[in-house]
């Protein structure tokens, strides 16, 4: 799985560096700072249309997918929290246009382009719904042409768009990119989905609504303050120092985000199912071991070599954003230790620990806040990035005390 995966990325990779680089000849880091509001604010949207159910979805597939019965009232739920996720967000979307669009951009120029989102609102849910289901059943192979092949029609529209309309049109690419991925998802997966989901044996009734609260608790809080405070740094960069700026960071946060993806398909389509069955320490402590062993030597070497490639990178890249060099050693670091807090933090998905994993996020989310704001004034824009490893260095140290302490507390109530 991580040889296949590590091949879609690197794919990704090449072919994001060169619409990195057409975006940066095209509309500079000025204009990269608006694709980065929009992109942050879709992914805000994608936990909200389907009410934070992904990670619920990818654990009952991975436990219920042989039960037909119990199947039918996951999905008759999932289908009632979409049309209630769907319906409220196109509402708000709608109503609200002018005042999200000088929220994002600090203009009601692009009110235009939040009310075609709110059309494109089901798209995005049923995209979300449907990587679930791909996630819980850990169809790799399909799971992975599915990713690529997305990607790669959602680029050729960036770049077709690109030329014809410069900024707004890349704006508006990424805006329908749902409609594309849940096209090719059907195409791909229609048969597997007709297999597992009835469709005509949809209920409008929610059986399962408190098992999947639970998860829409804890994507909410990650899915949702995790962009909106990317959205407020991009903004107080602005303010604070230029859109330019910003805009580098936000340059940054996109080379760092597109190797990030790697362990973001491992974690939902191997770690949660994996670590759903496990339930002594001993056996959690292997598995752990296991996926550091893989994972961490791999991350370690790319991210030397981007370290020491950097000035390179840039020059390909983002020609003229040498400002950006000096970010480099503060985000790596901080995407390693990153990993590492992921892979035990997915513990608390699997376990459905809602506590700890609200507990952890707005932690570790209002560690990078605060950080950020207050290091920004004396380091300028490497003091964000310094806040993204202090950040992570506490919450993998809070992590690790809460899981020790969970299986201290099984082993207990075990014994008794």
């Amino acid at each position: 799985m991580t040889s296949l995966n590590a091949g879609v990325i690197f794919i990704r990779l090449v072919v994001s560096a060169i619409i990195q680089r057409l975006l940066t000849e095209y509309v500079g880091p000025v204009g990269q700072y608006k694709i980065g509001q929009l992109r942050s604010f879709s992914q805000l949207l994608t936990s909200v249309t389907s009410l934070g159910t992904f990670n619920g979805i990818v654990k009952y597939i991975a436990v219920y997918k042989n039960e037909e019965i119990k199947l039918q009232r996951l999905f008759s739920t999932v289908f009632v929290f979409l049309i209630i996720g769907v319906s409220i967000t196109s509402t708000v979307l709608l109503l609200f246009s002018s005042e999200i669009s000088t929220y994002l951009f600090s203009t009601t120029e692009f009110s235009f382009l939040v009310k075609l989102i709110a059309v494109i609102v089901p798209f995005i849910a049923v995209q979300r719904i449907f990587n679930g289901i791909i996630n819980g059943l850990s169809e790799y192979k399909k799971f992975a042409k599915i990713e690529l092949f997305s990607y790669l029609l959602s680029t050729i529209l960036t770049v077709f768009f690109l030329f014809q309309f410069n900024l707004e049109g890349v704006l508006v690419s990424i805006i329908i990119t749902p409609v594309i991925q849940v096209s090719v998802m059907l195409f791909f997966f229609i048969k597997v989905l007709r297999e597992y989901i009835q469709f005509k044996s949809l209920r409008i009734k929610a059986p399962m609504a408190r098992a999947l609260l639970a998860f829409t608790l804890m994507s909410f809080v990650s899915s949702v303050l995790i962009p909106l405070v990317d959205i407020d740094i991009r903004a107080m960069l602005e303010d604070k120092i230029s859109g330019r700026e910003s805009g580098i960071w936000t340059n940054m946060t996109f080379i760092s985000n597109n190797y990030m993806v790697f362990s973001a398909s491992i974690f939902t389509l191997y770690v949660i199912p994996k670590f759903a069955g496990i339930h002594s320490a001993e056996n959690f402590k292997k598995e752990v071991l296991s996926i550091y062993k893989v994972l961490l030597p791999l991350f370690a070497g790319g991210m030397v070599l981007v370290f020491l490639f950097r000035n390179i990178i840039i020059e390909l890249i983002y020609p003229g954003q040498v400002e950006m060099a000096e970010l480099f050693k503060w985000q790596l670091m901080g995407d390693f230790v990153r990993l590492a807090s992921l892979v035990l933090a997915h513990q608390f998905l699997a376990k459905k620990l809602v506590i700890n994993y609200v507990f952890t996020e707005i932690l570790s989310i209002a560690l990078f806040y605060v950080f950020a704001n207050y290091l920004v004034n004396s380091y300028g824009m490497e003091g964000i990035v310094m806040a993204h490893f202090f950040r992570y260095v506490i919450y993998f140290l809070v992590v690790l005390f809460l899981i020790i302490r969970y299986f201290r507390k099984n082993k207990i109530k075990a014994e008794v």
